[in-house]
């Protein structure tokens, strides 16, 4: 069984993966937030620093690609191996935010299956390279998802990763789980299941619906609780206190370093929405948090929620 990383733009950036696997274990892959295609003499991959090996030595990582010209993915897909070595690659069909999806991009390109199995095709014919794709099950309509699954099942690609919401719904609602079997029984290729995996017993739940699956992409869940790898592996997670202290310790001392107090803050208020439910926060709690302006009042030693693990 393998879990993955999800890439959550913003957030899972080279260093917090850096950071989250020199505490935790039971993360055997990562795919990088979505990085924009581009034709080849627009291009200056020197600049993405998220996938500059020398930054990601910790963990295999997959980077994912964001767009919707057949040509470009040829284009970046080969001068990312030319230049970095990647020889695998990852497609986002499935962000919802609206300034994407506006632009045909991410979930926004799912009513367009023409296009989409236009660049899968593309990039089979010519390049040799692993490919793989991240997707949700429409973005207004499963029929979407269905229709784009159908054409899918033509071409090699390396897995399929699945979240069973509409793009519509952001990340509102329960997940449509009736409709993912039907796109799981439709599907030739491997499928990674991604979508509230919260606690060790939403996976067991999900892990008996499908005894087939045997990867599955941790975003949310992780953020809420870094343990949560570990926990599902079954491997012993310790004095969490502790570890998770430690671990927010040097995230700090790392965002300290590469953007300053006022980043740093900004950072940490938003991780806070996600560690509110490890500390067991409420709602006053969290909004007293949130209205601290000075960086030191959110290192460990200022904060007791973390004492209380």
């Amino acid at each position: 069984m393998n879990i993955w990383l999800a890439p959550l733009h913003g957030i899972t950036n080279y260093l917090f993966r850096n950071t989250l696997c020199r505490h935790f274990a039971g993360i055997d892959f990562m795919v990088t937030p979505f990085l924009p295609v581009q034709e080849k003499s627009k291009l200056n991959v020197k600049n993405w620093k998220d996938i500059w090996p020398k930054n990601n030595t910790l963990h295999p990582i997959i980077p994912q690609l964001m767009g919707n010209q057949p040509a470009h993915f040829v284009d970046t897909m080969n001068v990312l191996h030319d230049t970095y070595g990647y020889e695998a690659f990852n497609w986002n069909i499935g962000c919802p935010v609206a300034q994407v999806v506006h632009r045909k991009r991410g979930c926004g390109i799912m009513p367009y299956a023409d296009r989409v199995e236009e660049v899968v095709k593309t990039v089979c014919a010519q390049t040799s390279y692993r490919f793989s794709i991240k997707m949700r099950l429409g973005l207004h309509h499963p029929d979407e998802g269905m229709r784009i699954l159908e054409r899918l099942n033509e071409y090699p690609l390396d897995f399929i990763v699945i979240h069973p919401r509409l793009g519509e719904q952001m990340y509102e609602g329960t997940p449509d789980w009736d409709t993912f079997d039907a796109f799981y029984s439709l599907s030739r290729h491997k499928i990674i299941y991604s979508g509230d995996l919260f606690s060790v017993e939403d996976y067991q739940t999900l892990q008996q619906r499908y005894p087939n699956i045997e990867d599955w992409m941790l975003g949310r869940g992780l953020l809420r609780n870094p343990f949560l790898a570990e926990e599902i592996k079954g491997l012993p997670t310790g004095n969490q206190s502790s570890r998770f202290s430690k671990y927010y310790q040097l995230w700090v001392e790392e965002l300290r370093a590469s953007r300053g107090d006022l980043g740093t803050l900004h950072n940490l208020k938003e991780l806070w929405h996600y560690y509110r439910y490890l500390c067991h926060l409420d709602d006053t709690e969290l909004r007293h948090l949130l209205r601290i302006n000075t960086l030191d009042d959110f290192l460990p030693e200022s904060l007791g929620y973390i004492d209380d693990l």
